[in-house]
């Protein structure tokens, strides 16, 4: 997912937040645009935090996933050492 689509996407789910809060109080939807700007901006805000948190994690994943591959690796060849050394007895 990229950056602008992020912080598009949840703007536009502050949008309609904001709309849907607005007709659950039975008020004119599109009265006080500020209600709404103020709205789309916080959570376009949420969504570029989001983006770059999904990206540190991806990340971090990453690493932990090539750390624990290199951790089996390893273990695998002292196994086969072991295994080897065994019948060689």
């Amino acid at each position: 997912m990229t950056l602008l689509s992020s912080i598009l996407g949840f703007s536009a789910f502050g949008f309609g937040a904001r709309c849907f809060q607005l007709g659950l109080q039975k008020r004119p939807i599109f009265d006080a645009p500020s209600g709404h700007l103020i709205s789309t901006a916080a959570f376009g805000v949420l969504g570029y935090g989001a983006f770059y948190a999904d990206k540190k994690q991806t990340a971090l994943l990453a690493e932990k996933k090539k750390v624990l591959l290199e951790r089996r690796e390893k273990e695998n060849l002292e196994w086969q050492a072991t295994k080897g050394q065994g019948h060689a007895v």
